[in-house]
């Protein structure tokens, strides 16, 4: 496994529960870990990132760690298909922060669609899955 140039760490307080969502529910695989502190690589496709439990080994703190976590960020992630998820996610009654929708984005003299939704992982990070619809002229 090549690792990607930037990688999130995302610090969460309960890693049992993280990694269950992250593996179970949104289908991400543990490239590896280190359970004795509470750290998990994980994979998805070409998206890559890592979990890391509050307090066990080194903490990375520069604030409280107040709920929801990650406030002002939104990480982008781009799957083959968005309705494998959201089943899960229905399945196991996790709510959608946003409901799926088409958005279609200029990118210079063209535009790029995505068919996306947004969820909150249990710590509060806003994941956006995000399935390419390809681009169309301007």
């Amino acid at each position: 496994m090549i690792s990607n140039a930037l990688v999130p760490e995302l610090s969460v307080a309960d890693f049992d529960k993280s990694l269950d969502f992250y593996t179970r529910i949104l289908s991400f695989s543990v490239a590896y870990k280190r359970e004795e502190e509470g750290f998990a690589y994980l994979t998805l496709g070409e998206a890559q990132l890592m979990i890391d439990e509050i307090g066990k080994g080194r903490t990375w703190q520069t604030g409280d760690f107040e709920r929801p976590l990650g406030r002002g960020i939104n990480l982008q992630i781009e799957v083959k298909s968005i309705q494998p998820l959201l089943a899960n996610l229905k399945e196991n009654n996790i709510p959608i922060f946003l409901e799926t929708e088409e958005k279609w984005y200029r990118k210079g003299d063209f535009e790029v669609g995505n068919k996306q939704f947004l969820v909150q992982d249990p710590d509060g990070y806003l994941l956006r899955f995000t399935e390419d619809l390809g681009e169309r002229p301007l």
